[in-house]
């Protein structure tokens, strides 16, 4: 087995701190979990920004600069990745279904890569992905996920490629042969989110034999499934996420009291398989960062 990529998905939008204390919201508290992730075995942290206010997500450019600065100017060797999955919830009004609702946040392709130009992490996110969620569709439109990744190419930001189904491979395949994105190709299985791939080994297996030949990929299961993933994505030669923005609990029953104990208890299944967890200078050579 390789050295296995360990990525803290660090806050996300649908945790929130009455589900779990240990949700960070603050600039503050989300850098210093970044921080303690990675000492705890992380090569990569994952990054979403909160409002410190009201706790909801945010999109605001110098709630992302205050993370970024803090985790740059701590003492730990870890790789940056800023998300640009916000501003693609789209749900349609009642009275006009053409027009969004007010439920929806649906933004520019400007906008949404603002802080990755202004900031330029090492890596960051790019949903290759339209699919209805709960009570809203995910939507990604094939134009504005090309001027997306034009811009995060031109920034020379390396997009982490997340697919939550096959066909989402399908399309990011061709962007990549338009060279949209550069090689080698950084892919991320999210898996068991509502109406995507189901977290399953037979999933990964598909999924991994689509891929082009000298991708990267990664994998991570949402909830219950963020562990058995774990070993199956290191078992098959992959890489792995873990996180409170997928997972909220350590065990059955049992609050996951930081990230850095859901890092801790990755790396611990991957050194039980025998395999051996990547530094971050491991990973930066690796992805070609």
């Amino acid at each position: 087995m390789p050295s296995t990529i360990i990525s803290c998905a660090v806050t996300g939008s649908a945790p929130t701190p009455d589900k779990n204390p240990a949700v960070p919201v603050t600039p503050a508290e989300i850098a210093n979990s970044a921080i303690d992730a990675a000492r705890a075995g992380a090569a990569i942290v994952h990054c979403h920004v909160r409002n410190p206010e009201t706790k909801k997500p945010s999109m605001e450019l110098e709630l992302y600069r205050e993370v970024a600065t803090r985790i740059r100017d701590s003492d730990v060797d870890v790789i940056l990745n800023l998300t640009t999955g916000p501003g693609a919830r789209f749900s349609p009004s009642s009275a006009d279904p053409g027009k969004a609702s007010a439920n929806s946040q649906m933004c520019s392709p400007e906008k949404r890569v603002e802080h990755v130009l202004e900031l330029k992490p090492d890596i960051c996110s790019l949903d290759v992905a339209t699919m209805n969620r709960k009570n809203h569709v995910f939507l990604n439109s094939p134009e504005h996920l090309n001027v997306m990744a034009d811009y995060i190419r031109k920034a020379n930001v390396k997009p982490e490629i997340e697919v939550f189904d096959t066909g989402h491979i399908l399309n990011a395949k061709k962007m990549i042969d338009e060279g949209l994105i550069a090689e080698p190709p950084f892919f991320q299985f999210c898996l068991g989110v509502d109406y995507g791939a189901p977290a399953t080994i037979e999933t990964i297996l598909l999924m991994k034999s689509m891929l082009p030949k000298d991708a990267i990929w990664s994998a991570f299961g949402i909830s219950r499934f963020q562990f058995p993933i774990v070993a199956a994505a290191a078992l098959l030669g992959g890489n792995v996420r873990v996180g409170l923005e997928d997972n909220l609990y350590l065990e059955r029953g049992v609050l996951a009291p930081s990230n850095a104990a859901l890092v801790e208890k990755a790396g611990q299944i991957i050194h039980h398989l025998g395999g051996s967890v990547a530094t971050a200078a491991e990973a930066r050579e690796r992805l070609g960062l």
